[in-house]
């Protein structure tokens, strides 16, 4: 069984090497920056742990045995492989490569991170991206994703690792033609004379959130809503002009400038939905990931995601 179990061994190997390649304690001592006795007691330790006489000592010189001649051999060839594993993994930090994993929703990464990502890929030419746009909820341990962007509180969960970028409020929209044809709801009750287009996930239309009139968050479910899977879709559902929707300000805003979508209910707008970056928390941020993650704070700090 071996004895290499501790940092005194690689203390002791590395004083060893030096000192044997130096032939004098003294000289080794001053490249390891302590004292000639400490270089011998390191040495002695070493030998009693190996259990062999490493070198010849006398007064006029020091020579290696040749079990100390062997180990020397030995022992350089291993420090030189751990120098060159620092020096590689310090080239990986300086020069990150490899693939990122990456799940977004559709309209918001391709408008808003796709941008980022094709920036971050001109500056680190040597790290490729996998990118998928998902509006439904994934798991990124099962699904071997590095990164998970997604709108909404999350569940407390110990597998996952999340950090907040931004908040977004949610509008509830519709275009004049609807309205026009249809009347415009001056209440949240009034949502169940209308035709609803309700995003889906799991089987089930994912209700809407609202702040009523006395400020309580409370949700509202439709009787018989369109359900749609995809944000893209759901927009272009909109403004078609089928029914009414509710949407993130970052896929809306520009329809609503344009007058093409009018808000609706804006007293009872809720309040702004979180956009996480989330992780697996058994996975170890390799450096590529560690570098987008800090660029993504690092824009969303700037304000980039600020709508």
């Amino acid at each position: 069984m071996s004895t290499f179990n501790s940092d005194e061994s690689l203390r002791g190997i590395t004083t060893f090497v030096i000192a044997a390649n130096s032939r004098s304690f003294t000289e080794a001592s001053e490249k390891l920056g302590i004292t000639k006795s400490a270089v011998g007691k390191s040495i002695a330790r070493l030998e009693n742990r190996l259990n062999t006489k490493l070198f010849h000592r006398s007064t006029r010189k020091l020579s290696l045995t040749s079990d100390g001649e062997a180990y020397l051999s030995s022992c350089t060839t291993a420090l030189e492989i751990l120098d060159s594993a620092e020096n590689s993994l310090t080239k990986r930090k300086d020069n990150p490569s490899g693939v990122i994993r990456i799940d977004m929703p559709a309209f918001f990464g391709r408008e808003l991170i796709v941008p980022i990502l094709t920036e971050f890929s001109r500056q680190y030419s040597d790290i490729r991206f996998e990118m998928s746009f998902n509006d439904n909820l994934v798991d990124p341990v099962l699904d071997g994703l590095d990164l998970v962007l997604r709108f909404g509180e999350l569940k407390s969960t110990n597998e996952l690792k999340s950090r907040c970028l931004s908040k977004q409020r949610l509008y509830l929209c519709a275009t004049p033609e609807y309205l026009h044809q249809f009347g415009t709801p001056t209440s949240i009750d009034d949502l169940m004379k209308h035709t609803c287009v309700m995003g889906y996930r799991t089987r089930s239309p994912l209700a809407w959130k609202f702040n009523n009139d006395e400020g309580k968050s409370i949700l509202f479910s439709s009787d018989k809503p369109h359900q749609i899977g995809n944000g893209d879709a759901l927009l272009k559902v909109c403004l078609s002009g089928v029914g009414i929707a509710q949407l993130p300000e970052s896929m809306v805003k520009g329809y609503m400038d344009r007058c093409e979508l009018i808000p609706l209910l804006i007293k009872n707008i809720p309040d702004p939905v979180p956009l996480h970056i989330l992780w697996p928390s058994t996975k170890h941020l390799v450096p590529r990931v560690r570098l987008l993650v800090d660029e993504l704070i690092k824009r969303a700090e700037e304000g980039r995601f600020d709508i």
